[in-house]
């Protein structure tokens, strides 16, 4: 090991000239990305809740009476039943995520000496340097606001809030507000959407120390100043805001920049500094900026750095809301997939981490969403099924839960796996923490419910059949993308049915969701000795394709494990060879790797994540993108990238933990520290070539299965007393 520890932050020594570059700060709700030449800076203002409204039909699709003719016409044979099975509407998509605008600060040019802009992932604080100016931005999780501050000698700066960004609606009803305070002075930009009651309002208080302060609209003009403070807020609303309220609210901030900041660090760096991983870089590599390393692939200084952005820009996303597809940020109006939070795979890929990498705070926002939307999902199951309980939509925008974004290639209204799928994150999080959120427990339930009316239907075998049934976002051979009997819906239905009965022990209820949990079919292993996608006869398997929801049972269930099921493992692993990459989406070759890891496959998960360490999917920001070539800005590699390297190294389950299941050639040696297991411990690991050293710091009393390469032992761990294993080299 080497003698310097991995860095927490990234560094560039030239401004960024796109927005995509832009070091970014959030605290769960609203967000600001930094980029701009020292003279120009600009900090696009962005917040969870901005979507812009449209001419879209919220409501789920009334088909509910048509669903028996439905199920009778696909298991009579009729391949292609399900691509009337619509109202009649046209694809429509959720309400697309926008930035609200960008804090121009503009002043002399200094020609850019001894330029270098940094981001500080211990504290969130992105700051920029040149000829004595320094600029600093981040955004309080304790006061939720954007702070800016700028000092230096004799500062000279117009300041205005400026709505013109990218995409941005050519109808948008702008208002500007400007007037003087004993402090400075209060700016406000008012965003009236077209044909719409709503608008975004952001209000930024200027807080002046020396020199002096005069208004040219729409904005202030500073001269003269030792240090110039911006403290900024943006709200969603239908009316008007009112501004003189929100200032006032602002004002009654603390206007010292070093208290402001102790004040957010107290939370924010509690959370990150919670789990670190260091692979021994080279610390000639460490040292460099973001961008040099990104050329170099090969070195473990890229992966650690992205290691550490990645839970930086996990835990910033994630407060209000879990991350959307781009995470809290853009710089653009036209976000691709409307800047969704896409759960048939995204969301629940890039919060994969929250619990094993201890962040509750990312765990608690994806369950506020899900609380959220709860009705709305009623709505899904009662107007869609004719059933009880709930059916989670595969799109949403975070202000409805209604399942209205679906087409005939894209079915998605006939996904009954996603509430399952959705739940399971918050059911590791209290296997974790050893309670059962009662939050949880009632939503289990409703999921539950509503198998009890959906599976109705019954094979030759007399097993329950799931119908109709979707794959996300494939189809079989020959046939179309609503069929019967997904893997994906046989593990959720079975998963869901069983773990409800956990939750709700000694019930009438549990009795009966086990008993039909136990009447699901198993699954099929087709032709080419893989895990079918589709377990129904006649449904070929197409391979290439970048969503891997047949591999459901693998990850994140333990359905199938090799210690378990070593026969259904075996074809998992066919099925994963087999699996092409679509078109190359950076989710799919992660969702691959954690899979991989999964089944122990170390080779498998170093050429899933060389894929993407390869495949130029960073910006200097280290935000990723969607496609290789940092084609469209997309959260998925960053914030899920922590999740393989952490699976790789510890996998756990409420009764197993596995050491080391899937270590690349490539980390020869490394230290995780502080990462949390399904049976309440919180684990150091570290590795060399010659072997492996873990301490174990139990929460609860408990006996677990330990599995390593050397076989499985039982582990009595005893609450609050250390338990430390030393492994011989593998």
């Amino acid at each position: 090991m080497t003698g310097s520890g991995p860095v927490h932050g990234t560094w560039e020594p030239l401004p960024a000239a796109r927005w995509e570059d832009g070091f970014l700060s959030g605290n769960g709700r609203h967000g600001a990305l930094v980029f701009g030449p020292p003279h120009a800076e600009r900090v696009v203002v962005t917040h969870h809740t901005l979507v812009r409204p449209g001419g879209r039909d919220p409501r789920p699709p009334q088909l509910a009476d048509g669903l028996p003719g439905l199920q009778d016409r696909l298991l009579a044979g009729d391949t292609t039943a399900a691509e009337d099975f619509t109202d009649g509407r046209p694809l429509q998509w959720v309400q697309p995520f926008h930035p609200a605008f960008q804090v121009r600060l503009a002043g002399p040019p200094d020609g850019g000496h001894d330029y270098r802009r940094d981001v500080d992932f211990t504290t969130g604080v992105v700051s920029a340097t040149c000829a004595g100016r320094v600029s600093r931005v981040f955004v309080s999780r304790a006061d939720d606001v954007i702070v800016q501050h700028v000092a230096g000698p004799g500062l000279t700066l117009a300041v205005d809030l400026d709505p013109r960004l990218p995409g941005a609606p050519a109808r948008l009803g702008i208002g500007h507000g400007a007037v003087l305070t004993p402090e400075g002075a209060l700016l406000s930009l008012r965003a009236r959407y077209p044909d719409s009651d709503r608008a975004c309002t952001g209000v930024t208080q200027i807080v002046v120390t020396g020199g002096t302060t005069t208004l040219v609209p729409p904005g202030a003009h500073i001269e003269g100043a030792r240090s110039v403070l911006l403290l900024t807020r943006v709200h969603r609303h239908t009316g008007e805001l009112d501004v003189v309220a929100e200032g006032r609210a602002l004002r009654d901030l603390p206007t010292a920049y070093d208290e402001l900041l102790e004040r957010h660090t107290a939370l924010h760096r509690t959370a990150y500094e919670r789990v670190t991983l260091d692979l021994a870089a080279d610390p000639a590599d460490r040292a460099r900026p973001g961008t040099e390393l990104l050329e170099r692939p090969r070195s473990t200084a890229l992966p650690e750095r992205l290691f550490a952005a990645g839970r930086y820009h996990l835990l910033s996303a994630s407060g209000l809301f879990p991350p959307r597809l781009t995470g809290l940020w853009t710089g653009d109006w036209n976000t691709a997939w409307s800047g969704a939070f896409t759960n048939d795979a995204n969301l629940n890929l890039q919060t994969a981490s929250s619990a094993a990498a201890a962040l509750p705070e990312v765990t608690e926002a994806h369950a506020r969403l899900i609380q959220r939307l709860l009705p709305d999902w009623r709505d899904n199951a009662r107007v869609i099924f004719g059933a009880r309980g709930v059916v989670a939509p595969a799109h949403t925008d975070g202000e409805s839960g209604h399942s209205y974004h679906f087409s005939r290639e894209y079915p998605l209204h006939l996904w009954t796996a996603g509430a399952d799928w959705l739940l399971k994150p918050l059911v590791d999080h209290d296997e974790t923490h050893g309670a059962r959120d009662p939050r949880t427990a009632a939503a289990l339930a409703e999921v539950a419910l509503f198998y009890e009316d959906f599976l109705t239907r019954t094979d030759e075998n007399g097993h329950l059949v799931v119908v109709p049934s979707y794959s996300p976002e494939n189809r079989p051979v020959g046939a179309s993308w609503g069929t019967v009997n997904a893997a994906m819906d046989l593990s959720a239905a079975r998963h869901a049915l069983r773990t409800a009965a956990a939750y709700h022990p000694d019930t009438p209820d549990a009795a009966r969701w086990r008993a039909l949990s136990d009447r699901l079919p198993p699954h099929r292993i087709n032709e080419d000795g893989a895990l079918a996608e589709w377990a129904w006869p006649g449904l070929g398997d197409s391979y290439d394709h970048r969503h891997l929801s047949h591999l459901y049972g693998v990850w994140p269930l333990d359905e199938i494990t090799p210690y378990d099921s070593p026969g259904l493992a075996a074809a998992a692993h066919r099925a994963l060879e087999l699996r092409g990459a679509g078109n190359d989406s950076a989710h799919g070759h992660l969702h691959h790797a954690l899979i991989a890891a999964r089944l122990g496959d170390a080779d498998r998960v170093a050429q899933a994540l060389g894929q993407v360490l390869d495949g130029d999917f960073f910006h200097a920001s280290l935000m990723s993108a969607h496609y290789p070539g940092r084609d469209v800005y997309n959260a998925d590699a960053a914030h899920t990238l922590p999740a393989v390297l952490i699976e790789m190294l510890v996998r756990s389950t409420p009764d197993r933990l596995v050491l080391l299941p899937a270590l690349p050639a490539t980390y020869p040696e490394g230290a995780l520290r502080g990462v949390r297991t399904r049976f309440g411990a919180e684990l150091d690991l570290t590795w060399t070539r010659d072997g492996a050293t873990a301490v174990i710091r139990p929460g609860r009393t408990h006996r677990v299965e330990l599995r390593t390469s050397s076989g499985a032992e039982s582990l009595h761990l005893v609450a609050g007393e250390d338990h430390v294993l030393t492994l011989r080299a593998w």
